[in-house]
């Protein structure tokens, strides 16, 4: 028998999130209470467990185009029929057209992928978790705390990609633009000016506070 060709559109419900960007293999808790959302999670369960996620603009009140589709790992259904659930990042998405937008959206879709690498991008991985490794020292020294990256930080070029864009916390214009692009290089190479713009700002304050520190 031929296999049969991978399906590369598809309809999709879409579940719209205020400043929230879904990356590739990041967790996303999610508390269901919009009566139309409670639907919309009941029809997806009793099916592939399956809808996409897309940022919703809080300025602008524009819906992105480009999303992730997320899947349900578990979940628990409260007494008023709320339910919670932990969900997980897999492929991205563009939105080619609505299907239906009641009760809730339905989009036509085109899952995307980051174009085949053009060269080992493992040097560059590397600098760029050793900035991360340094923002996060840095980090831990001016909050006196222990602050430790997990042990599991993703060691493939673009796994670590999605983990520090999804690690960018407050910063959702940035995270959808890195969720958008299509190659691997380009996205580490924009998480390397963040880092270093980052790390730079926190050594300038950590000698401020080691000078202030020391005249105590």
């Amino acid at each position: 028998m031929t296999p049969s060709p991978k399906i590369a559109v598809c309809e999709l419900p879409l579940f719209p999130l205020p400043e929230v960007v879904l990356f590739p293999n990041r967790p996303l808790p999610l508390h269901i209470f919009e009566f139309r959302y409670r639907i919309m999670m009941n029809t997806v369960l009793s099916s592939d467990r399956r809808f996409g996620v897309l940022m919703v603009d809080p300025v602008q009140g524009t819906i992105a185009n480009i999303g992730c589709c997320a899947e349900i790992v578990e979940y628990q259904r409260l007494p008023d029929d709320r339910m919670k659930m932990l969900t997980i990042g897999q492929q991205r998405f563009r939105l080619l057209e609505y299907v239906r937008e009641k009760p809730y959206r339905v989009g036509l879709v085109e899952w995307i992928e980051d174009e085949p690498p053009k060269e080992d991008l493992r040097p560059m991985a590397a600098a760029v978790e050793q900035l991360l490794r340094d923002v996060v020292r840095l980090s831990g020294k001016l909050t006196e705390q222990n602050i430790d990256l997990p042990e599991d930080l993703p060691d493939l070029p673009l796994e670590l990609s999605y983990w520090i864009a999804s690690n960018l916390y407050g910063a959702t214009t940035e995270q959808q633009a890195l969720l958008e692009m299509q190659d691997t290089a380009t996205r580490l190479q924009r998480e390397a000016e963040i880092l270093t713009s980052t790390r730079n700002h926190l050594a300038a304050r950590t000698v401020i506070k080691d000078t202030f520190d020391q005249k105590l």
